[in-house]
């Protein structure tokens, strides 16, 4: 793990200052490519400089034919380059695999590599490393240019130094002698790996490097169709224009290479512009070295003549210098006369022998095969016929390079020889493989990139999303749909679930039961109302309090409100009805059914209100738990018999008590008659109460 973001998975390539793996970006989830720098290295800082310029030269260049650079660091001394990570081959395993390519398929990958190096020509940037190994050809049969790892900016110090970087293989002459590069060097290196893709073979070979260098300063290629005599006249002269010793002879731009491959695809007349220059072969005699900018390098042009002179002050064998002088001129010109004139006796004895040939072999009963390639069946046959051959086999495969029904492979191959009448096996493209759309919902990451990669498409990771039905860390949503067909290399873009969306729950008290119910709907929750308390503060029927109240949930989870009965009956005051006259019974059934429960009776006479009817009662108004009095009238008061008048008086009821009868301190009924003398006349004495 790079970073606490970056987790190796597996290697996917090494090389000689790097390895590169695959990994999962933990941020962004997704899947890249680390290019990390070797051990041995990271303490070179010309190296980790190098590898620094690599990222930030690339980061600068946007083009659908550049692998993107996402990211540059270190990690505990380790130093690595975070990149796309590219889906496919790279091109010189398919040329290793498959022998030549298709012609035309190698003109679309030279006209796209040409537009990526416009882009980066156009900011100053030469990539000094083009070679198949570095264009990656995607399962759509388009390319990415990658490894800007010794790419280096024109007008940069290091762009001048004498440091030799690149492959052998396909560095241009100038930069095999250390000299400063522009863009015509990355147009050199290209025209090396067409012309490999075109015919399978290098331009140039030898045991080692350095040997091959000086090839690419010395002697020029042999043709591409003197090694795969099916190469079109246009493709050759756009190859070996590119591949010019002199930079001013090739293609000044990529744009201006890129438009001559475009009509070569087109059908177009090819225009490659004025005679290229006619390349000088150094002696046998040249030391076999690659030399540095500061040994010898070009010194003038003169007359379009090039003439090997060693740089004065220097010990080494010079590659091409163009100076000339009028007796070298006269030297040249008798020189191509002679040249001329053996070659067109050449020619001669070649035409004769291939005459001698043809009148003697005629009836051999051999023929060449011929190419059938990107033909119709019906053409195809037509060809076979006329060449003397018969149609066998026919097979259908799916070929993505080769229009569908159009031949994409023949047996015998073209250019053979075979007897006259033999059957001629060809497979006919199906054209781009289709697919079904697999299934990603509910799968991870990984198994998604699985998924999509066995049924023959592209993955692309879209970004994280709220999903209410798919847990995190799972596919929610793909593009294009499951079950749809689509052509094999088709981007599939997929979004991994972030959970169920998080909100925050309203805030509804207060809120009538109907209104908080919908706020509270609308936000995503599901509500469960319940009966609250008699609450002052919020009428009745309106949310007292809700659980939880405020923070966030996730969608679809529930919010309980409890709603208000409003102010508590048993505290407010109210009208206590009128009891008077009423039976006992009918009095406390009357109050209870106002709301007032706690009811007592007290007894009393009364000579006014029947005998077990209410007389009155304590309170008119009250709260529900007030306790209320009725008073339950018992008849009149029973008076007390005569004895002979020895009583005197009988008092009752202190207050209205008589003068000489018994009476207490608070005139009360005396059941002791007063035998005071003064008070022996009892109807003198009766007490004056109403009620006795």
């Amino acid at each position: 793990m790079f970073s606490d973001r970056y987790e190796i998975t597996e290697r996917i390539g090494i090389g000689g200052m790097a390895e590169v793996y695959k990994a999962q970006d933990q941020a962004l989830r997704r899947v890249v490519a680390v290019k990390v720098m070797l051990p041995q290295y990271a303490a070179d800082k010309e190296f980790t400089e190098r590898f620094r310029l690599e990222a930030a030269a690339a980061a600068q260049l946007s083009s659908p034919y550049i692998v993107n650079i996402y990211d540059w660091g270190q990690d505990s001394g380790t130093y690595y380059i975070v990149m796309e990570y590219v889906r496919g081959i790279d091109l010189k395993s398919a040329i290793q695999q498959r022998g030549a390519i298709n012609q035309r398929k190698v003109a679309e990958i030279g006209s796209q590599v040409c537009q990526a190096l416009s882009v980066a020509h156009g900011q100053d940037i030469v990539h000094r490393d083009i070679k198949p190994q570095n264009i990656m050809v995607q399962p759509d049969g388009n390319v990415k240019v990658m490894d800007f790892g010794i790419a280096r900016a024109k007008n940069s110090v290091k762009a001048r130094t004498s440091n030799v970087l690149g492959t052998a293989h396909y560095i241009s002459p100038e930069q095999a002698q250390g000299k400063e590069l522009t863009g015509t060097s990355d147009i050199y290196s290209l025209g090396c790996v067409l012309y490999e893709a075109a015919t399978g073979h290098l331009p140039f070979d030898g045991e080692e490097a350095v040997n091959v260098a000086l090839k690419q300063v010395q002697e020029p290629p042999v043709p591409p169709s003197q090694v795969n005599p099916n190469i079109d006249a246009d493709l050759e002269g756009i190859i070996l224009k590119a591949m010019e010793k002199n930079p001013f002879n090739r293609f000044q731009t990529a744009q201006e290479m890129k438009r001559a491959l475009d009509d070569y695809l087109r059908g177009r007349a090819v225009n490659l512009g004025a005679g290229a220059a006619t390349t000088t072969i150094m002696g046998n005699n040249a030391q076999t070295q690659v030399m540095g900018a500061n040994d010898y390098g070009y010194n003038n042009f003169a007359g379009g003549t090039e003439v090997m002179t060693p740089i004065e002050g220097t010990s080494k064998t010079a590659v091409r210098d163009f100076r000339v002088d009028d007796s070298a001129q006269k030297k040249n010109r008798s020189r191509r006369i002679a040249v001329g004139i053996t070659t067109a006796v050449l020619l001669a004895v070649i035409a004769a022998i291939a005459a001698w040939a043809l009148f003697f072999n005629q009836d051999d009963g051999l023929a060449k095969v011929p190419e059938l390639s990107d033909l119709t069946q019906a053409q195809a046959e037509a060809a076979i016929e006329k060449a003397g051959f018969e149609l066998g086999d026919v097979e259908e495969v799916y070929d993505a390079d080769t229009v569908a029904g159009h031949v994409c492979g023949q047996d015998p191959e073209a250019g053979t020889e075979a007897e006259k009448g033999t059957k001629i096996n060809i497979t006919l493209s199906l054209g781009v493989e289709k697919g079904q759309i697999p299934n990603l919902k509910g799968l991870s990451a990984d198994e998604a990139q699985d998924a999509i990669e066995k049924a023959g498409f592209v993955a692309k990771f879209g970004g994280n999303e709220n999903s209410d039905d798919v847990e995190q860390d799972k596919v929610c949503r793909q593009d294009p749909e499951p079950g749809t067909e689509a052509d094999a290399g088709t981007t599939i873009t997929y979004w991994i679930s972030s959970g169920v969306e998080s909100v925050s729950v309203p805030d509804v008290r207060g809120y009538p039961e109907r209104d908080a119910i919908a706020t509270l709907e609308g936000a995503g929750f599901v509500v469960e109302s319940q009966a609250g308390d008699y609450s002052e503060a919020y009428d009745e029927g309106t949310v007292m309090s809700q659980s939880p109240n405020g923070g966030k949930l996730e969608k679809g989870e529930t919010v309980t409100i409890y709603i208000s009965q409003g102010v508590d009956p048993s505290t407010l005051s109210k009208d206590v009805p009128d009891v008077s006259g009423m039976s006992e019974s009918a009095a406390i059934s009357a109050l209870n059914n106002y709301g007032f429960q706690n009811v007592s009776s007290e007894y009393r006479n009364s000579t006014e209100v029947p005998e077990g009817n209410v007389i009155g009662q304590n309170v008119y108004s009250a709260t529900a738990d007030s306790q209320i009095v009725i008073y339950v009238s018992i008849g009149p008061a029973a008076s007390t018999p005569d004895d002979g008048g020895n009583n005197g008086n009988n008092g009752n009821n202190g207050d209205n008590g008589g003068n000489n009868g018994g009476n207490g301190d608070n005139g009360g009924n005396s059941e002791t008659p007063n035998t005071d003398d003064q008070n022996t006349n009892p109807n003198e004495n009766l007490s004056t109460d109403p009620n006795l």
